[in-house]
């Protein structure tokens, strides 16, 4: 607020004159703030967004690399255990077994009956 005196010089009069501009000019500075700071936390968010997703993609990276190691060492387990089934299930062996382990002999040819 600005002082005047006017033509006669005995009284004081009280005018609003200059404070619509200091008003403008803090509605314009604090505008101006605003949106500084709205684009600086668009710009904080986004860089953290883009960090999180980086890391996400090597923590899937890691994860896929150790679900193919473990891929790999139960397809070799399970070539193993084929080989093993195919050794067990070998005819020689089965009569091996049958002839030492639990005493039988092979049929003679009297004793064989055909079933058609």
């Amino acid at each position: 607020m600005a002082k005047a005196m006017d033509r006669n010089g005995d009284r004081i009069l009280w005018t609003d004159k200059g404070s619509k501009t200091k008003k403008k000019a803090i509605g314009i500075k604090s505008n101006f703030l605003l949106l500084f700071t709205l684009l600086l936390l668009f710009f904080i968010g986004g860089s953290l967004f883009y960090v999180w997703s980086r890391i996400q993609v090597i923590q899937l990276g890691y994860e896929i690399s150790s679900a193919l190691k473990v891929e790999r060492a139960l397809a070799e387990e399970n070539k193993k255990l084929r080989v093993e089934i195919a050794t067990l299930k070998s005819y020689a062996r089965i009569e091996k077994l049958a002839v030492e382990e639990l005493r039988m002999a092979k049929p003679k040819p009297e004793q064989v009956i055909v079933i058609r």
